[in-house]
């Protein structure tokens, strides 16, 4: 049985009735729950994509901020921390052959997409893209953090964390176990947006994990017609949330149904979206 007496730092379980009188906590000072990379990994910058709520196109937007930062240049790479409800493999085509080990087998070797970028997600150890992962949120928690830490991520300059939605264990976990440089919040135009950046912008400030911005996601649809703007959803508030919240509105993504088709058909590093760069360009400027 493990020493109560001399837990090491992170190896809290947040169990407070097992802690023994050496637990930093109990003596004042600050648990270090930081994961640590493994030998030889580097990454420069982490970005967190968050959202309050989901169906907000969280993943889409994660996908395009990375094929556009590797377009510029740089080595990109995607933890996929959304473990029940993974997408971003099928937004870049791959399938569940591409993940390696090292030489000595204590490390996994990301699948790359097309253009190179780096990627690690459940759906790709699953034997079938299908087969639900029915865990709780301990063991969800646990594989964030094995994604970070038992992966060879090699010389990486930004890598995004694309999270489920909502403030539960593992945006926690990410916060408090990566080192996370900033986040982004992804919205929709509903009226309910206050409310739910609201709650993502209080964790952040919980955690003392700066924003980098928001981005709102459907904001319009324009007719292939006439040209014709349509707001689909109704009239957008994202401006006026963001001075509330004072946060800096980085994009308002369209909807297009091209571009839901390159998704589909695991080919969204081929979309080129002019409305997407100004957030681009806010994470090249980490």
């Amino acid at each position: 049985m493990a020493d109560l007496e001399n837990k090491t730092p992170g190896s809290c379980d947040s169990n407070c009735s097992t802690c023994g009188s050496n637990c930093p906590s109990r003596n004042g000072g600050t648990p270090d729950f930081k994961a640590k990379l493994a030998d030889g990994c580097s990454v420069k910058k982490v970005i967190g994509i968050v959202s309050g709520k989901g169906g907000v196109g969280k993943s889409t937007v994660t996908s395009l901020l990375a094929s556009g930062v590797n377009k510029a240049g740089y080595k990109t790479a995607i933890i996929d921390a959304d473990i029940t409800g993974p997408s971003i493999p099928k937004a870049f085509g791959l399938s569940n052959d591409g993940v390696g080990v090292t030489e000595d087998g204590k490390l996994m070797i990301p699948d790359r997409s097309a253009n190179g970028i780096q990627i690690i997600s459940s759906n790709l150890l699953l034997e079938n893209e299908t087969d639900p992962i029915i865990w709780r949120g301990s063991l969800i928690a646990q594989a964030v953090k094995q994604f970070w830490s038992e992966v060879n991520w090699k010389d990486i300059d930004f890598m995004f964390v694309d999270m489920p939605p909502g403030t539960g264990d593992v945006p926690l976990t990410v916060f408090q176990s990566l080192p996370v440089d900033g986040i982004i919040i992804v919205t929709s135009p509903q009226e309910l947006v206050s409310m739910i950046v609201k709650k993502a912008v209080n964790m952040a400030t919980k955690m003392n994990v700066p924003i980098i911005g928001i981005i709102e996601n459907m904001s319009y649809l324009k007719c292939p017609h006439c040209g014709e703007t349509i707001q689909v959803f109704g009239e957008s508030h994202i401006d006026e949330v963001a001075a509330e919240n004072n946060l800096k509105v980085l994009a308002k993504l369209p909807m297009d149904p091209k571009n839901s088709a390159y998704m589909d058909a695991g080919a969204v590093e081929a979309i080129d979206l002019p409305e997407i760069k100004d957030a681009v360009k806010a994470v090249e400027e980490l």
